[in-house]
């Protein structure tokens, strides 16, 4: 095997979420009598943390400290009430999991959702229905999020294997500069957020177009 493990980003590699997404934000940006965004604005503002979704959703002249915090906090507010309602595991997914997991390869989550959410929607959609992750990890206190490859490789050290055993998959540039920095195989999922250009401009080694064609990298 060219690689042991795999770590995988969550929005839009692992679940489609942009919708519940897009409605949360949008019930922010209501309390605080802003316009609406749509799914498609939205598919481009999320990928690097609530707080870069709230500035990017608020509207120019409308993202001055106060109001992102605040608009950062009606986020969370809502997103509690919505992350389950429209959220979904993408086709292929819950197949892409059972056969790694039947060939013994290490799988992992790196997200920039908040870890609270993050450990919420994974045990959710998948470890309650016996799909295991070796490691889950979101953004913590410290606020460090991906690019940065410091939650990919602690994830790394956590599980005792080398950071170039690891496939990383993602959808986004974040996500393909990420597993560049970590020194990890990027590997873009076709079928997320953005587009194929966006992660070959980022650095991705390899496009998945089917969550069933990851095998075939390993």
């Amino acid at each position: 095997m060219k690689h042991e493990a795999v770590l995988f980003d969550l929005d839009g590699t692992l679940l489609n979420t942009i919708e519940d997404l897009t409605d949360s934000m949008n019930a922010a940006l209501a309390v605080l009598g802003c316009p609406p965004r749509s799914v498609e604005e939205c598919k481009l503002f999320v990928g690097d943390g609530v707080r870069l979704y709230a500035e990017r959703a608020l509207p120019q002249g409308r993202r001055d400290e106060p109001i992102v915090a605040r608009c950062v906090a009606l986020m969370r507010e809502q997103y509690a009430r919505r992350w389950h309602v429209k959220t979904r595991p993408y086709d292929g997914i819950d197949d892409l999991l059972a056969e790694l997991a039947r060939r013994g390869v290490t799988m992992a989550v790196l997200s920039n959702k908040p870890d609270d959410f993050t450990r919420l929607t994974v045990e959710h959609y998948f470890e309650r229905r016996g799909r295991r992750f070796a490691a889950v990890r979101g953004v913590g206190p410290d606020g460090v999020a991906k690019p940065d490859p410091a939650g990919a490789l602690a994830v790394a050290d956590a599980l005792g294997t080398a950071p170039s055993a690891f496939l990383y998959l993602g959808d986004t540039a974040t996500d393909m500069r990420t597993a560049v920095a970590a020194g990890m195989f990027p590997a873009g999922a076709a079928w997320g957020f953005r587009g194929v250009e966006e992660l070959l401009s980022a650095g991705a080694r390899a496009l998945v177009h089917h969550p069933m064609e990851l095998p075939g990298l390993l």
